[in-house]
C-alpha cells in the first residue's frame, strides 16, 4: 500500500501509520515479569534497529520487515499484526530508513515510534 501512495506524487502529504509497536492488550493487564520485559525488549529493539540503522540496506530493512513474525518475540508483542501494518505502509511509502526514533514506555511496556520526512 505504502509503495502505492508513492506514485501520488503530491506536495505536502501527511501520512500518519497509527499503530503500535507492543500490542498484546493481555500483557497490559499483567504485571511485568524479568521475562515479559526482556521479550518486549527485543522485539523493539530489532524494530528500533530495522527502522533507523543506517547499517542496513533497503533491500534488508524491506526483507526484516516483510518476515517481521521471525523477529524476536515479536507474536509476543504482536498477537495479531494489525497495529503493526501501519508501520509496514509508512516505509513502503517513504522505501528508507527513519528520519526519527521516539522511545517511550506506555503502561509499564516498552513502545516506539517512527518519523519518516
Amino acid at each position: 500500500m505504502g509503495r502505492q501512495l508513492r506514485g501520488l506524487n503530491q506536495e505536502n502529504l501527511l501520512v500518519i501509520g497509527s499503530g503500535f509497536t507492543f500490542h498484546n492488550i493481555r500483557e497490559f493487564f499483567r504485571s511485568a515479569t524479568s521475562e515479559t520485559q526482556a521479550m518486549n525488549e527485543a522485539f523493539e529493539t530489532w524494530l528500533v534497529e530495522t527502522c533507523s540503522s543506517a547499517s542496513i540496506s533497503e533491500t534488508e530493512r524491506e526483507q526484516r520487515l516483510l518476515h517481521w513474525e521471525q523477529a524476536p518475540h515479536a507474536r509476543y508483542c504482536h498477537p495479531r499484526e494489525e497495529h503493526l501494518l501501519p508501520l509496514h505502509v509508512c516505509y513502503g511509502l517513504a522505501q528508507e530508513r527513519c528520519n526519527e526514533v521516539f522511545e517511550l514506555h506506555i503502561l509499564n511496556r516498552k513502545t516506539s515510534m517512527f518519523l519518516w520526512q
